[in-house]
């Protein structure tokens, strides 16, 4: 039976959204030929739902902790939702699908106070006001607008003209009934979300994810029902648009194939009729989706059994008089820019225009998206360090992602190749690592592991293990994630990477100085057996503990605590309390040598000076005979101090 829009619904679609993501990434992946053919729209995808669904799940766990009854409400929901997708936002297409999800959150959390009464009020303002395009960057006064708006050449296009009506609900509604309530404000929410991914994107092009996303919202606009009839409708509308993008775009058509980043909205939306509707399964058996056809999936259809509306046969290039320009794609041997910079940033909104100014001078596929203090910033270029500097100017850049395009370069994209043909021979083995900070992180990466960044109350989740084995280009790789909360999310990852043909052995190491001491086992020359068994053994012989600073008052295995008081873990459990970080780490070390040892590793936080290490190096020198201490400088937040003794 049909869903009420509330704070369960917005969870459930997070959750469905993400499960079809991860069944349809790969093939997502594998036909990513535009704006860069780096195959890895699908993973993009999946990682920014992911984080928005990690987002919603805390929210809901935030509640439970006050009553077994308590419950968030909508407007917690879909903030939490559209927050987390713009701090996990990846790639182009990730990107714009979290201004789309934000848009989205702006209607939905308003508190109307009941059922709302439509304005027809001649010239009423606002995003219900217009048409589904009100607001974009080409109309009235387009020009200007365009120039202050975020540049991307991942943009889509549909033509806003005369004929689209002002947003009323369709007739026969009753506006005061609480489903035709969440009828409209779903509506309006569509309207929204497409008005506000156009303000990011000051470049649209026919025949990309804005494409599909504008059918949806103009779909949805007429749509009469309830809110599952209307999310079906986009649904419906949402697929048919997907179908036509190779006729939009050359690159697509070459190839033969529909835009990825557009696939993936279409999962996304199919989600949202689903956990509306209340029904478990797609609306269309998979395997037969309209725009396939059984000897290539999501390739574009024979003309004779294209379904729905027929493409043109060929994109025009002439400027629309209305919408966006078409993509008037390089010919064979012009030069794509070399690197995706994507960051974090937070400034305030009046620096904003002049950042994508700025950026829109050094590259291409630009999207600045967010707001309050907060953006996701996404652009192509080939000086990725003036693209950090102007994010330094505007404000505090943080999460800093440079990317190479090595090889997925001008060949790729003028053929139309897909991006799963890229001829770069994979290696036979890899190490996968999780690591909090950058000086774990080097050291990582200069033993060969390719790293998964660890940051404080933001674990790494599986769809980042997935990308990192990506990265790794391998045919063995070995996972390490020096973490037992990462345990089923590597689990996860490394059955992706074997459906995948890839051959994953998953370590369970439970601290990073675990996988330091597998790590420095490793052997590519072994057999892939060998190496694993080695690296086991040398991870299960370290035993491990962290000190860290508590929070707050609570009971532990030791006592109770206060905040502030040093704890000394030792494999997970408090079994120290102190006032002193080297007093207490020296307890530590001296109850775990107690039992044996050969070496004590000690990794440093970036807040704890070098007195703290050379502290402690005299105390194991004086107390513990023939036991060798190392010390690395870690560079992570916290915890300050990690232990490991082997």
């Amino acid at each position: 039976m049909p869903h009420t829009l509330d704070a369960a619904a917005v969870r459930t679609w997070c959750a469905l959204a993400l499960d079809a993501l991860g069944r349809a990434r790969e093939e997502i992946d594998a036909i990513n030929v535009y704006p860069v053919p780096d195959g890895d729209t699908g993973t993009n995808l999946y990682l920014t739902v992911e984080s928005a669904t990690r987002a919603v799940d805390a929210v809901f766990d935030g509640h439970a902790t006050t009553g077994p009854a308590s419950r968030p409400a909508l407007p917690d929901a879909v903030r939490a939702m559209a927050h987390g997708a713009l701090i996990g936002a990846r790639g182009n297409s990730g990107t714009i699908l979290a201004q789309l999800l934000r848009g989205m959150a702006e209607v939905l959390a308003e508190d109307t106070g009941g059922a709302e009464v439509a304005d027809d009020t001649e010239g009423a303002g606002g995003p219900h006001a217009e048409g589904p395009h009100a607001g974009r960057p080409h109309e009235a006064g387009g020009g200007a607008a365009a120039a202050e708006g975020s540049a991307t050449e991942h943009g889509a296009g549909h033509g806003a003209g005369p004929h689209e009506a002002r947003l009323m609900p369709p007739a026969g509604t009753r506006m005061g009934h609480p489903a035709a309530h969440d009828a409209e404000r779903l509506r309006r929410a569509l309207r929204r979300a497409v008005e506000s991914a156009y303000e990011g994107v000051a470049r649209p092009v026919e025949g990309t994810i804005l494409t599909v996303a504008a059918a949806a919202a103009d779909a949805a606009a007429g749509a009469q029902g309830d809110s599952a009839a209307v999310a079906r409708a986009a649904d419906e509308a949402a697929r048919s648009a997907l179908a036509m993008t190779p006729g939009q775009l050359d690159v697509l058509g070459r190839a033969g194939v529909v835009d990825s980043g557009g696939l993936g909205l279409v999962e996304v939306i199919s989600a949202l009729a689903r956990a509306l509707s209340g029904e478990a399964a797609p609306w269309g058996p998979r395997g037969t989706r309209a725009w396939t056809r059984a000897s290539a999936p999501y390739r574009q259809p024979a003309e004779h059994t294209r379904p729905h509306a027929e493409a043109p046969h060929e994109a025009s290039h002439e400027a629309p008089a209305h919408g966006p320009v078409p993509c008037l794609t390089a010919a064979p041997g012009n030069t794509a820019p070399a690197f995706e910079v994507i960051y974090l940033l937070d400034a305030d909104d009046t620096a904003i225009p002049r950042l994508r100014t700025r950026l829109d001078a050094l590259g291409d596929s630009l999207v600045v998206v967010g707001g309050d203090g907060l953006w996701n910033v996404h652009v192509h270029v080939d000086d990725a360090g003036a693209a950090v500097e102007a994010g330094i100017d505007a404000g505090r850049p943080h999460r800093i992602r440079i990317t190479h395009f090595a090889g997925s370069g001008d060949t790729a994209a003028a053929t139309g190749e897909p991006a799963a043909a890229r001829t770069r021979e994979p290696a036979q083995r890899a190490v996968v690592a999780v690591v909090p900070g950058e000086g774990l992180a080097a050291l990582c990466t200069d033993a060969g592991a390719t790293v998964v960044a660890a940051r404080p109350g933001e674990p790494p989740a599986s769809g980042e293990f997935v990308d990192a084995i990506r990265r790794a280009n391998a045919r063995e790789v070995v996972l390490l994630p020096n973490d037992p909360d990462l345990q089923h999310a590597a689990a996860a990852a490394a059955e992706q990477a074997r459906a995948a043909g890839v051959r994953v052995a998953l370590i369970p190491t439970r601290a990073a100085v675990q996988g330091i001491a597998a790590l420095a086992v490793h052997e590519p020359a072994r057999r892939f057996d060998e190496d694993v068994v080695a690296m086991t053994s040398a991870a299960g012989a370290t035993r491990y503990a962290e000190l860290a600073v508590a929070e707050r008052q609570a009971w532990t295995m030791a006592g109770v605590c206060q905040a502030g008081d040093v704890l000394g873990l030792i494999d997970g459990d408090v079994a120290v309390i102190g006032s002193d970080l080297a007093v207490t780490a020296a307890t530590v070390l001296d109850r775990m040598l107690a039992a044996g040892g050969e070496m004590v590793t000690l990794v440093l936080g970036a807040d704890v000076p070098d007195a703290v290490a050379d502290r402690l190096e005299r105390h194991v020198r004086g107390v513990h005979l023939a036991v060798d201490t190392v010390v690395y400088r870690g560079g992570q937040q916290a915890p300050p101090l990690l232990i490991g003794i082997e």
